[in-house]
């Protein structure tokens, strides 16, 4: 598959949008850049997009092969991604499992506590605002979604929760939280966009309770990298590794 990138279109924090030669199609190219406390906190880490576009691809077709619609095409190599073209809606909806991190900051949550059924936060992504927290109607004031619109991805949330949760645990991980984000494909279709990697997710080993996401990263400890891999060995079939010649 030609793979040959057109115009820039988008520049996160950890990945770059281009242009295909297709108009609703574009390659999302997976950085090395790893990034925590509002982007205050930065580094490159070898490897890092190669195993986070492994991870996201292979999560992403496990929700396809449960019906749930995504950006994702296909992954023609390690780090990019060739995905629908979407209108990202500018949310970070967080399903939480288990509480940890931000949310104990937050409220009087007890560490490890479970919550069933899962909690749905969703926040305003934008970095000048530093992401706050919102409600329905700050949402429907700023005209970021209609209540059509929050039903449907909370719909959608919880069944990619579901999917996943039950395709995890099945691999010996527990999954605490994830963070993901939608967008509006051309047929204005909610559509789940972006990615489903240690860098948006918390995976805990079932066995050892180690941390194996970017949490790591946020403590400043180290195997950053080692934890990517060991959820890609985890998560991949040996059809996947056998098609990269991966050998973990």
């Amino acid at each position: 598959m030609n793979l040959e990138k057109g115009n820039l279109l988008y520049r996160g924090k950890a990945k770059d949008v281009y242009q295909t030669d297709h108009q609703e199609q574009v390659i999302v190219k997976f950085r090395d850049d790893i990034t925590a406390g509002d982007g205050e906190k930065k580094e490159v880490m070898g490897l890092k997009g190669y195993y986070n576009s492994l991870i996201s691809a292979k999560l992403f077709k496990i929700l396809e092969d449960a019906g749930i619609k995504t950006q994702y095409i296909d992954l023609p190599e390690p780090g990019c991604m060739l995905s629908h073209k979407l209108e990202m809606i500018p949310l970070e909806v967080i399903t939480r499992n288990i509480a940890a991190g931000s949310l104990l900051k937050r409220f009087p949550f007890q560490e490890g506590q479970t919550f069933d059924p899962p909690i749905i936060q969703i926040d305003f992504k934008n970095d000048e605002y530093h992401d706050p927290m919102l409600n329905d109607d700050i949402i429907f004031a700023l005209g970021l979604a209609t209540s059509n619109d929050l039903d449907i991805i909370r719909r959608i949330t919880l069944q990619i929760n579901g999917v996943l949760k039950s395709f995890l645990e099945s691999r010996g991980l527990i999954f605490p939280d994830f963070k993901i984000e939608y967008g509006r494909d051309c047929n204005g279709n909610i559509v789940l966009g972006d990615e489903i990697s240690p860098d948006t997710c918390r995976f805990w080993d079932k066995e050892t309770r180690d941390v194996l996401d970017k949490d790591l990263f946020r403590k400043g400890e180290s195997g950053v990298i080692e934890a990517y891999q060991k959820v890609a060995n985890i998560i991949l079939d040996k059809e996947d590794k056998k098609k990269w010649s991966l050998d973990f």
